[in-house]
């Protein structure tokens, strides 16, 4: 079927689920562009009511057949639902109406534009959401399409600065991502997730070995580029596979054992800045926020904007597209950088506690995270509150999970947060992983960890808002408490932040 129509100025696009990130993300670009975007959701309030509202796009809170209208050239629908269940889904399927998941249509979307995906097991928010900063900077004429919120996005998941490139965040699960259309790939990491639907590392490494033949061979005209961290080995191993193929694509490495322009040189930490610099890149890079994996994901951004500015400004007779002023705006701009919804946030600070929520919930993720965090915050105990994301990845990681908290000075584990892709039939549980903490620590001591032994200093609490009170009796100045995970314990961040903030009036 041809999706063309409903994606010119004028046709009429409904979104089923429109309140969901990526789902009203992909609306107010369509919208931007013409398109005229209705649609519908729960009537629970999500940060986005405020974003279609703002930008006057109608939508329903609740799915009802009658909301299905003649004249749509285009429904589509979040994930989260299906056509057995939801109302709405099944009136346009009865209509015979034009209908996409929303990878689908993101991919129909980048057809529209010179496109660059960004996939990894780690790190595609950030790096997405550092890319659209530093291409704003750049001034390249682009739309960006990030998983989260994003501060230098006005708060929003995407940043409309023009027509012609296009860069969006694309998910492996399910394979989602082979819908989308890259000239381009930013590949940050490939290793063991989504058990339930990956259940060995090279199922899912293959996943993305399919990602990649997507970009153009040499032989198509312009070779395309796959852009990817020399430092992780899942990456690493993909890129040169993908070499071995013979295809021509032209492979960027970066990351700190990477040859070439974006090697980093260095990387340091001073009063709660990160400072690096890049073999291709002229003078210092700072960064706002923690870790090294930051620095990783700031390097893979600036490749991909140098290859956009070399396509936009170069004259491919040596001229790079470069130019001080250029190199000067990306500085400032990633300078300026303060993260997105979720990824190492900082709620705020009072009592002197800093309260931050972080959506890590792989072990890696967890790991780099919180070794970032003691690096950018030395003198700060580390208090963390971790609610693991459903049980295949919980079962499969038990141990990797168990480690990953070294850095910890403090943990508190709640019960898993499930999925609806998955029933639990018993066996692993949030205590399974506080059990297998708890023993790992009275096995290897740790001297100066926060007062008490190590046993006193991992405790689980069913639900997570009824850790409050003991929280309460933990806390002091000087600390750093961190709600990590895709559940809902970010909920107790915010109940405690607003009871010190109360408490300081």
């Amino acid at each position: 079927m041809d999706f063309n129509k409903a994606l010119q100025p004028g046709a009429k696009v409904y979104f089923i689920g429109i309140k969901g990130t990526g789902m009203c993300a992909l609306a107010e670009l369509m919208h931007n562009s013409g398109i005229a975007v209705s649609g519908s959701d729960r009537s629970e309030v999500f940060y986005t009511d405020s974003i279609l509202k703002e930008l006057g796009i109608p939508y329903h809170e609740s799915f009802e057949a009658e909301h299905i209208q003649p004249g749509l050239d285009l429904v589509i629908y979040s994930a989260a639902y299906s056509f057995d269940t939801n109302p709405e889904m099944a009136e346009a399927q009865s209509r015979a109406l034009p209908i996409l998941k929303y990878t689908d249509a993101l991919g129909y979307y980048s057809l529209g534009f010179d496109s660059s995906g960004v996939a990894g097991v780690h790190g595609k928010t950030t790096t997405t959401a550092m890319a659209g900063t530093l291409i704003q900077g750049a001034r390249l004429p682009a739309q960006i399409l990030a998983g989260s919120a994003v501060k230098s996005f006005n708060d929003r998941s995407t940043l409309n600065l023009g027509k012609k490139y296009f860069v969006a965040e694309t998910c492996e699960y399910r394979r989602h991502f082979l819908s989308f259309h890259p000239r381009r790939i930013i590949l940050t990491s490939v290793e063991s997730d989504h058990q339930d639907y990956y259940p060995t590392y090279e199922s899912i490494r293959d996943a993305f070995m399919e990602y990649g033949r997507l970009l153009p061979a040499a032989s198509d005209g312009e070779a395309g580029e796959l852009i990817y961290c020399a430092d992780d080995p899942g990456a690493a191993e993909v890129a040169l596979a993908l070499e071995k193929e013979g295809r021509g694509i032209r492979l960027v490495p970066y990351g700190f054992t990477a040859a070439g322009d974006y090697r980093i040189t260095s990387y340091q930490v001073s009063d709660e800045r990160a400072v690096m610099q890049v073999a291709g890149f002229p003078g210092e890079l700072r960064l706002r926020i923690p870790g090294r994996h930051e620095a990783l994901n700031a390097a893979a951004a600036l490749a991909l904007t140098s290859s956009l500015v070399r396509k936009e400004f170069g004259d491919g007779n040596g001229n790079d597209g470069w130019n001080e002023e250029r190199r000067e705006n990306v500085r400032r701009a990633l300078e300026d950088f303060r993260g997105s919804k979720r990824r190492s946030e900082i709620i705020g600070e009072e009592g002197g506690i800093l309260f931050m929520d972080d959506y890590g919930h792989h072990p890696t993720a967890i790991n780099t995270t919180l070794a970032g965090l003691k690096e950018f915050y030395p003198k700060r105990r580390l208090i963390v509150s971790f609610m693991s994301h459903t049980y295949t990845r919980t079962a499969s990681l038990l141990d990797e999970f168990a480690a990953s908290f070294e850095k910890a000075d403090v943990v508190i584990l709640h019960k898993i947060y499930g999925s609806a892709r998955e029933e639990y039939h018993g066996g692993v549980s949030g205590k399974t992983l506080f059990e297998k903490i708890k023993a790992l620590r009275a096995a290897q001591p740790r001297p100066g960890r926060a007062e008490g032994s190590p046993l006193d200093n991992v405790f689980y609490v069913e639900e997570p808002l009824e850790a409050a009170d003991m929280l309460k009796g933990i806390l002091k100045t000087g600390d750093l408490f961190v709600t990590m995970g895709a559940g809902d314990n970010w909920k107790l961040g915010k109940e405690l932040y607003e009871y010190y903030r109360g408490a300081g009036r």
